[in-house]
């Protein structure tokens, strides 16, 4: 009865241990590499949150409308190793996005750098082809 409560008690353990890795994806199972993309927008809002951030935008069609985006980027502690902190971006803040589209065609992406109004690029991480993650985009 002892050993059956263990090997209970070790699955269920195996179980939580490893639910953060079931949640986290590879970047060819939401983003498309065959769908790179430039975007032009404004910041919204920015979470900094495990496993990833999230950067929402605003970009301006050429018609004057206005188009929400949701862009991932990696995680807060390499984004900060990279230099990217809550002092880099202030929201409103203008700035060019690089990165994925999502594979389902909705207004969502990996982003892989942004260029800020003075020239100067940054990494995003994360999953991106191209991040400084190392991270291969056949996963």
């Amino acid at each position: 009865m002892r050993t059956r409560f263990s090997v209970v008690v070790a699955g269920v353990g195996f179980l939580l241990a490893t639910a953060p890795a079931w949640a986290h994806h590879a970047f060819s199972a939401e983003f498309d590499i065959a769908k790179p993309l430039k975007l032009q927008g404004t910041l919204t809002k920015w979470e900094m949150i495990n496993p990833h951030s999230w950067f929402h935008i605003d970009v301006k069609n050429p018609d004057g409308t206005v188009v929400p985006w949701l862009i991932e980027g990696g995680s807060p502690n390499q984004l900060i190793r990279l230099g990217v902190t809550k002092n880099t971006l202030t929201i409103g803040t203008e700035f060019i996005i690089e990165g994925y589209q999502s594979r389902d065609g909705t207004n969502k992406a990996v982003g892989r750098n942004f260029v800020l109004a003075d020239g100067r690029s940054l990494f995003l991480g994360g999953s991106a082809p191209g991040s400084t993650a190392g991270n291969n985009p056949s996963k």
